[in-house]
């Protein structure tokens, strides 16, 4: 009967013997999240939503834990979504559940631990008050810092409190409770578990295999009800600590978890977690390639030789990327006073901040500057993504029919292009016209570009063909300039022979 009740008529209940009448029984909390997943299985409904390019490695295995009752350690490089997925298991808790009024360890109303909740029973019976706990309250989360003790998490002797009630230290009432007995009946989160001292994570050992605590010698044995997840990062990560190997033994299901394998994964996650404000959306205008670059950015900082691979690249670079890459077109749209504008590949400067943040470099790249690393990491997605496109330069430059040959002609006999980053549209459109076939080479690779895609096609080409060694590409403070190979470098060391001087 209980349970075909709907939330409504469930909150209707406010007394014990109400409760009694309505048929409810105890259920654990690990039991209402294997009830609830069976559900979510049975109607073919995703229980992870948001959840991207995990669907046939980490979420399986995420649910034959939950169905095995199992707590949960979830391993991997920063930046996996490890927090999000402990976040996102409380839908699957009951909607409300009801608890003593006025318990601090949110007791159930049939199987009370607390003495308080006891003398309540005990003194009102049936007529013992109850209140309903909605499931997103049923969440702790807990950051593990060195300075993180066993009182914060199991509980102390509060003297103040004995004091104030005139109570022995021998009596129960004395206790204050720490984080985990006052998240009885919910999901415990601890993050980055291996920053734990050791000692404190010798206090969970009861708590994982009995399921109890003791507090300061007390004959006390809680049965807690808790489902714990903890996060951590691979062991050889840094020399900062890790799990003891009793409590890795105690947690009984172990989940490695990964970055994106594929571009569109990674895509839909950073279009899903940026936050790009409403106002920029509708001024400005991105395009699938321009997101593409974000995204392989960070591809190449996971195979850069600069980049510490034990450190990982969090999803996290190409978030705060894609957020400065608006934020650039923004800045350069207020500048010029125009109402709407589209990203430029030039942008992609604007996104240097957010990448030599987000990336530890190993001794070498240390030595060749993070800002270097960064340039170069976004030089070699614009040569990853320009060869998923368009021809190579390098297998077509003796062909015939080059693609590309009238635009470097055009430089050949001494033009340049200066691409300012800051100028007007109708400027910038204007600079991209005068190459001769560029437009063209565009439109006869890529079919239904609209007019702001096509512009960007344009100037990716440039960048392209820079990158293959085609054109000489020459980056100073607010614009970049595009030439003929030789004349290029030519002007290149006489620049540097004028700054020497």
């Amino acid at each position: 009967m209980y349970a075909k009740l709907s939330t409504e008529e469930k909150l209707k209940i406010t007394t014990l013997g109400e409760l009694k009448v309505a048929g409810y029984q105890s259920k654990s909390v690990k039991d209402e999240l294997r009830d609830n997943l069976i559900l979510k299985l049975k109607e073919k409904q995703n229980p992870f939503p948001e959840i991207w390019g995990y669907e046939d490695t980490v979420i399986p295995e995420l649910e034959r834990a939950i169905l095995s009752k199992h707590n949960i350690n979830l391993l991997g490089l920063r930046g996996q979504a490890k927090t999000r997925i402990a976040r996102l298991m409380v839908h699957l808790l009951d909607e409300v559940i009801p608890v003593v009024k006025g318990s601090e360890l949110n007791d159930d109303p049939l199987a009370p631990l607390s003495y308080f909740a006891k003398a309540q029973i005990s003194e009102k019976g049936d007529d013992t008050p109850i209140i309903w706990w909605n499931r997103e309250e049923r969440f702790t989360e807990k950051l593990a810092t060195p300075d993180v003790s066993v009182a914060d998490l199991v509980g102390d002797i509060d003297p103040i409190k004995a004091a104030t009630n005139k109570l022995s230290y021998s009596d129960e009432r004395v206790i204050h409770y720490g984080l985990i007995p006052r998240s009885h009946r919910s999901i415990f989160v601890i993050n980055e578990l291996p920053d734990l001292q050791p000692r404190i994570q010798v206090a969970l050992f009861n708590i994982l295999q009995e399921g109890d605590i003791q507090i300061r010698g007390f004959k006390l044995r809680l049965p807690l009800d808790i489902q714990f997840v903890f996060t951590a990062n691979p062991e050889d990560y840094t020399n900062r600590g890790s799990i003891v190997t009793p409590l890795k033994d105690r947690i009984e299901s172990q989940i490695i978890t990964h970055y994106p394998k594929e571009i569109e994964v990674a895509r839909k996650i950073t279009e899903q977690e940026a936050q790009i404000q409403t106002s920029q959306k509708e001024v400005i205008t991105s395009n699938l390639l321009a997101n593409n670059l974000i995204e392989q950015i960070a591809f190449e900082a996971r195979e850069s030789e600069f980049v510490d691979e034990k450190s990982g690249v969090s999803a996290r670079l190409t978030i705060s990327a894609m957020e400065n890459l608006y934020s650039s077109a923004e800045r350069r749209l207020l500048i010029n006073g125009e109402e709407s504008t589209y990203i430029r590949v030039s942008d992609l400067m604007g996104t240097i901040p957010a990448i030599t943040g987000k990336i530890e470099l190993v001794y070498e790249g240390e030595q060749e500057g993070a800002g270097e690393v960064a340039q170069s990491l976004i030089s070699k997605a614009i040569r990853k993504q320009f060869l998923e496109i368009y021809p190579s330069p390098e297998k077509v430059r003796k062909d015939d029919d080059n693609p590309y040959q009238y635009v470097l002609d055009w430089f050949g006999n001494g033009h340049k292009l200066d691409i300012i980053n800051d100028v007007s549209t109708k400027v910038y459109q204007n600079l991209l016209d005068q190459v001769p076939t560029l437009r063209a080479l565009v439109t006869k690779q890529n079919e239904n570009l609209t007019e702001e895609e096509t512009f960007y096609h344009m100037e990716f080409v440039l960048h392209g063909l820079a990158e293959f060694s085609q054109l000489s590409k020459h980056a100073i403070l607010s614009k970049t300039t595009f030439s003929d190979l030789l004349s290029g470098m030519m002007n290149f060391s006489a620049s540097d022979f004028e700054d020497e001087e």
